[in-house]
């Protein structure tokens, strides 16, 4: 059986709102066979899907790879400060 403090060892804090709407709308792009970062970013742009910094404008595979990188910042940030299953 997995440690339960395993699940979340690299969690700094939840995702906010538009993090999760994110989340939610690659899972959604993925869930088609859609992989490529190319195709991704075209599926994003053909939803309308919004940006999870609140940034506007169209998406391109610089946008998606520095939305992805700030996300990513931001819990390891938050990781270092409150630690591991915080």
């Amino acid at each position: 059986m997995q440690d339960p403090a395993l699940r979340t060892q690299s969690k700094g804090r939840d995702l906010n709102a538009a993090e999760t709407t994110f989340a939610a709308a690659l899972e959604r792009i993925y869930e088609t066979g859609c992989h490529d970062f190319a195709q991704v970013v075209e599926q994003l742009n053909a939803r309308g899907d919004a940006r999870p910094s609140g940034e506007t404008g169209a998406w391109t595979l610089d946008i998606f790879e520095a939305e992805l990188k700030a996300i990513n910042a931001s819990h390891d940030a938050a990781h270092a400060e409150h630690g591991i299953g915080a």
